[in-house]
This record gives structure tokens, C-alpha cells and sequence, in this order.
């Protein structure tokens, strides 16, 4: 409301910057503001909402700063997962995988690497949204306990997803600002996901020992599946075709929205089916972030906090993945990217430091249950249902896979 020249209005645009951004990131990482309903899409629509109201930020900016290539690639990807839940390929694999488990520390590592491979293409969350009720009702089926098989879930995916661009939302946001192209990322990552998903594995087994020393053959009844055959066939052509695109060089942004989009032309399944799959409002929280981070880029980063980062080193890449992995459990992977992005940019090799970002933030979501939405959603869909993962439960496991996947992370990209 102060005049555009004037220093008070200058100052005062730069103060309300300051505390909507922190006020912002503050209530995001907590997950809501006491006393209120809102929820964290709520509070980015909020924040990004009071930027441009305090003039720290243009509305025609505010537009521009939305970064859409990684809008539209999560929206695609979400109607292609939501087609192959509806099919019941899903349903399908986790039979698979239970007539081959002849025991538990078998059937773990089928987990595992089900939950790792297919959140190393298709979103982690939208997976373990899907994955975990599955391995809830096979476990107790079989007479085991949930809790480690559960874990097992989460921790997967959340290693699993660092393998390409497409794994998990802040790796969708890396690859849209960096431009790597998808096979040079698949190249760098894929080694370390794999490498994480084996010591996954033998971590899950070491700390419950109990659940994994029993040889005794898995016995369960067999399960009713309900599929539709022609579906399954179609979204599976689908989804190989999508995948090969990302590999032959396509943005992935328009191979994702193309073939999400063909999905839908279809006689079996309403379109509205398909849409109460998307999770509208975690596209909704992207928007208001990247309008919440041009905000405060716009009024705050002056030359000389850009200088002050610059001491940090971040060119040094044990540096830059401590800084990320210590920021991402402070804030959120996905926020602690768009805060890391103008200082990556700049540096001398851009590429792998914008590796280095997606790994340590990737794996470090496995550091406790908060950091990562794909561990809540495990601990949720486990509540539901009467199971209780405990903050202890997680930690214990995930603190040391996640100091060691980092260390083996930093290790191979600097080699």
C-alpha cells in the first residue's frame, strides 16, 4: 500500500516478506497452526496469498514462479498410478510376491525391492499410498508381525525414489530446474538407490531379529483378487511406454501428461474415479511454495546473504549434502529445495551439485518419521487399522540407514 520508491515501503515490503516466509516454513514443518484446521496445502495457499498482498512479490510474478513442467509431470504421473490401482495390478504384484516368500526374510526383501523399483519410477507416496494397506493385510494374514514389513515400506520407497526424476516430488522439482537429462540422472542415482534398498534390507532384519530368525515356512490363505485384465494390460503398456520416453530423451513433464491423458479415453473406469485418486492438494502446497520462495528470493536475497551462504562452501559436496540432508529434516525435502535452489545454481558444476541436493534430500527423509509424507503415510494407514508405529519404532532403524546412505551417496558422487 506504500509507494513503489518509497524506502519505507521498500523496508516495510522486505520485513513482511521475512515473516510470511518464516511464519510459512515454520507451520509447514509443523504441519499445521495450533489451533486451526488448515493443513499444509492450506498454509502454502496462505503465505503464497499474503506475498503478493504485502507487495513483496508482483501477482504477474507470482504466476511466472510457478514452475509448471513440475506441476503438470506430478498431475500425469498421479492419473497413470491412479489407472494401475483401479486395474489391480497392484493387488497382483503383492500376490506375486506372496507365493514366492517361502520365508520372512524373503518376503522383506520382496517388499523391498517391490516398493524400492516402483518408487524409483512412480512417485514414492502415490506407492506407498498403495502399498502399504497390501503388505498390512498380507502380514497379518500370514500371522507375522506388520511393524518391520510396514518399515519396510517407507524406508524402500523413500531409497528407492532417489534412482530417477520421477521417484519423488523434489526430484521432479530438480529435474525440471536443472534440465538433467533423465538416463544421466537414472546413471548417477540409480547405483546408490540400489546399494540403499540392499542395506534396507539387512538393517530391517538386524534390529528384529525376532521377526527373522523364524525359518519356518509362510503359510497364508489365498487372496481374493479383483482385477480387470484388460485394464491391467493397457495401463502396464502405458506406464512401459511413459518409462521409455523418459529414457529416449522426452521431457518427462509431457510424456507423463500425454499418456495420463490417453489413459483416461477409456470405456471401464469414470473419469471421476480416476480424479478422487489425485492428491489435488499436494499440487495445490507446490504452488504456493514456489510463490512463498520467489516472495522471499525477491524482497530478501540481497548480495550480501548470497555472500554469506557463498562461506559456506557448498561447492564442496560433503558440505552441501550435510547442509541439505540437516535442512531437509529441519523444513521438508520438498521446501528445503526451493530454499537450496538460488545458491546451487550459481555454483561450478551445477549438475552434480544438483544430484548431490536430490540424494541427500531424498535419503535423508529416512532420518525419522516426519521426514518424508511417504513415512506418514505408512504410520497412518497403520493407525488405521490398529497398528502402532512409534517415533522410536522408525528411528532406530531409520537414523543409522539414512547416515549410511548419505555417506555411501556422497561417496560414490564425488568419486
Amino acid at each position: 500500500m506504500l509507494p513503489a520508491g518509497d524506502r519505507l515501503g521498500v523496508e516495510g515490503r522486505s520485513v513482511a516478506a521475512a515473516v510470511i516466509f518464516i511464519g510459512s516454513y515454520l507451520a509447514l514443518a509443523i504441519g499445521r497452526i495450533p489451533g486451526l484446521s488448515i493443513d499444509r496445502a492450506g498454509i502454502a495457499l496462505v503465505g503464497a496469498g499474503l506475498m503478493v498482498g504485502s507487495g513483496a512479490l508482483p501477482l504477474d510474478d507470482a504466476y511466472k514462479a510457478i514452475d509448471l513442467d513440475t506441476i503438470v509431470l506430478l498431475l500425469g504421473m498421479m492419473i497413470v498410478v491412479a489407472n494401475l490401482r483401479l486395474s489391480g495390478f497392484f493387488a497382483i504384484a503383492n500376490a506375486w510376491v506372496t507365493a514366492r516368500a517361502k520365508g520372512p526374510l524373503i518376503l522383506l526383501s520382496g517388499i523391498v525391492l517391490t516398493s524400492g523399483v516402483l518408487s524409483a519410477f512412480l512417485v514414492n507416496d502415490a506407492i506407498c499410498l498403495v502399498l502399504a494397506p497390501l503388505v498390512l493385510r498380507l502380514t497379518v494374514a500370514m500371522g507375522r508381525k506388520p511393524v518391520p514389513y510396514l518399515l519396510a515400506v517407507a524406508m524402500a520407497s523413500n531409497v528407492g525414489s532417489t534412482a530417477t526424476i520421477t521417484g519423488n516430488p523434489q526430484n521432479i522439482m530438480i529435474g525440471s530446474f536443472s534440465h538433467i537429462p533423465y538416463v544421466t540422472f537414472a546413471r548417477a542415482l540409480g547405483p546408490v538407490a540400489l546399494a540403499g534398498l540392499a542395506i534396507t534390507i539387512g538393517l530391517v532384519a538386524l534390529f528384529h531379529r525376532e521377526e527373522f530368525a523364524n525359518r519356518e515356512p509362510l503359510t497364508a490363505p489365498p487372496p481374493v483378487l479383483r482385477f480387470n485384465r484388460a485394464l491391467v494390460i493397457r495401463s502396464l503398456l502405458a506406464t512401459a511406454l511413459m518409462i521409455a520416453l523418459f529414457f529416449a530423451g522426452q521431457p518427462p513433464a509431457k510424456a507423463a501428461i500425454i499418456i495420463g491423458g490417453l489413459l483416461l479415453l477409456t470405456r471401464r473406469v469414470k473419469s471421476q474415479r480416476v480424479y478422487a485418486e489425485i492428491d489435488w492438494s499436494l499440487l495445490l502446497m507446490f504452488a504456493g511454495l514456489f510463490i512463498i520462495v520467489a516472495g522471499a528470493q525477491h524482497a530478501l536475497l540481497t548480495p550480501d546473504i548470497v555472500a554469506a551462504v557463498g562461506r559456506l562452501h557448498l561447492d564442496q559436496l560433503p558440505v552441501l549434502t550435510g547442509v541439505t540432508a540437516v535442512l531437509s529434516n529441519l523444513v521438508s525435502n520438498v521446501p528445503a529445495v526451493l530454499m537450496l535452489k538460488p545458491f546451487v545454481e550459481p555454483l561450478a558444476d551445477p549438475t552434480r551439485a544438483w544430484l548431490t541436493v536430490a540424494m541427500a534430500s531424498t535419503l535423508a527423509g529416512n532420518f525419522t518419521v516426519l521426514g518424508s509424507i511417504a513415512n506418514l503415510i505408512v504410520v497412518q494407514k497403520a493407525a488405521a487399522s490398529g497398528i502402532a508405529i512409534s517415533f522410536w519404532d522408525y528411528f532406530r532403524i531409520g537414523a543409522p540407514l539414512t547416515l549410511i546412505t548419505l555417506a555411501l551417496g556422497a561417496l560414490w558422487l564425488w568419486l
